[in-house]
């Protein structure tokens, strides 16, 4: 199974950090699963967001590494949401369930998406300090398939599978993407209908990202170089919305990144975080700040050529 190829420390996570599962909304049905991690005296931590194929445990990377440096972590998995106002408006009600006024989001893909809709729908009370976007789109249109989101309610699992199997790359990969992409075929399998057919209807709704709203935060753009599901013309337009934006390129990664490149994602996640420190929207413990500080400047010695890139845009 991808869950054993893909990293030991897999398995490790799974019988150490324990999976919550809360309901915030009067339908019981809707249930958040969550992996809550590193110290609750942190008040403003990262919570990260998967893409349409992918459950809370798919940043266990990001989970282990960046806990173990002092932050707190959040990993979620959505439950069954089938528009923006009502996934935003039960993404309020979990926050003031964990008593989380403001947090950071790290959302991958159609978790980028949501990120965004997300701090866009709270702006008048913000909740998001400030926002990692990880192959992320602003405009659903890229998919060319509004037309068929209304529809994807009827479709059978096995249909909906084919059709984000379509999106994962096919070509010649390392073995460690290989192994990415094993894993993340298993984590789609653990789907059922409903949720898949729930994401990709947000995945391709007719929406976009009002970006006058939440031009004010702090943004780092996330993408690869290689083949990934996100248009050269998509990657150009986020540019675009977010010119200030920090931006994190890696040469490699495809699709799942922090899973494959994992060392590098916890590394420009850091680099992002850091600006917080010091202020009542740190992510992690005033205490492992020294320690932390050294593990990003031995990152940045290893990986030098690519931090460049996080500089802001003139």
């Amino acid at each position: 199974m991808g869950a054993i190829k893909i990293s030991p420390d897999y398995n490790w996570f799974r019988s150490t950090v324990p999976l919550k599962r809360i309901i915030v909304d009067d339908d019981d049905s809707k249930v958040w699963s969550l992996y809550d991690a590193g110290p609750r005296s942190v008040r403003c931590p990262i919570i990260f967001l998967p893409p349409v194929s992918g459950t809370a445990d798919v940043f266990f990377h990001q989970i282990l590494a960046l806990t173990g440096w002092g932050y707190r972590v959040i990993a979620l998995q959505y439950p069954v949401y089938w528009d923006h106002l009502e996934f935003c408006d039960g993404f309020r009600k979990l926050l003031d369930d964990l008593h989380l006024d403001k947090v950071h989001l790290f959302g991958a893909s159609l978790g980028g998406f949501l990120a965004q809709k997300f701090a866009e729908y709270t702006h008048k009370s913000p909740r998001v300090q400030s926002l990692i976007l990880c192959n992320a789109f602003s405009d659903t249109s890229i998919f060319n398939q509004t037309w068929t989101a209304n529809s994807f309610w009827l479709m059978p699992a096995f249909m909906l599978k084919k059709i984000v199997l379509g999106n994962f790359s096919s070509g010649p990969v390392d073995p460690v993407m290989a192994d990415a992409i094993d894993f993340m075929v298993d984590r789609l399998e653990s789907l059922n209908q409903s949720e898949l057919a729930s994401r990709l209807t947000l995945n391709c709704q007719n929406s976009y990202v009002e970006p006058h709203k939440i031009r004010d935060l702090a943004v780092t753009i996330m993408d690869v170089f290689d083949q990934s599901a996100l248009s050269t013309d998509a990657k150009e337009e986020m540019y675009k919305l977010y010119p200030n934006a920090r931006r994190a390129h890696l040469k490699t990664g495809g699709n799942f990144p922090y899973l494959c490149r994992s060392a590098e994602v916890n590394l420009y996640v850091q680099i992002h975080l850091r600006q917080f420190h010091g202020t009542r929207y740190a992510a992690i413990d005033a205490a492992m700040m020294s320690a932390e500080e050294l593990e990003v400047q031995k990152g940045n010695l290893q990986t030098s050529d690519e931090l460049q890139e996080t500089e802001p845009l003139p």
